[in-house]
C-alpha cells in the first residue's frame, strides 16, 4: 500500500503530485486496469493465447 506523510507547511498539489509518482512507481495503475472487469476463464485463455502468439512473433521478427 503507497502512504505519503503532508508536512506541516507542504501543499497538497506536491503531496498529490508525490502520491501519484509513488503509485506509478508501485505499478498499481496497470494492476486496477486488469482487474476493472470480470473475465471468464474463455476470455482469459484467448488473451493468454493471443500474447503467446505477439511474443512469438516478436522474438522471429529480430
Amino acid at each position: 500500500m503507497t502512504q505519503v506523510v503532508v508536512g506541516e507547511n507542504e501543499h497538497i498539489e506536491s503531496a498529490l503530485r508525490r502520491f501519484k509518482r509513488e503509485v506509478s512507481k508501485a505499478g498499481i495503475f496497470p494492476d486496477m486496469k486488469k482487474h476493472r472487469h470480470f473475465e471468464t476463464p474463455l476470455e482469459k485463455r484467448k488473451r493468454k493465447e493471443v500474447a503467446k502468439h505477439r511474443q512469438g512473433k516478436r522474438r522471429f521478427s529480430r
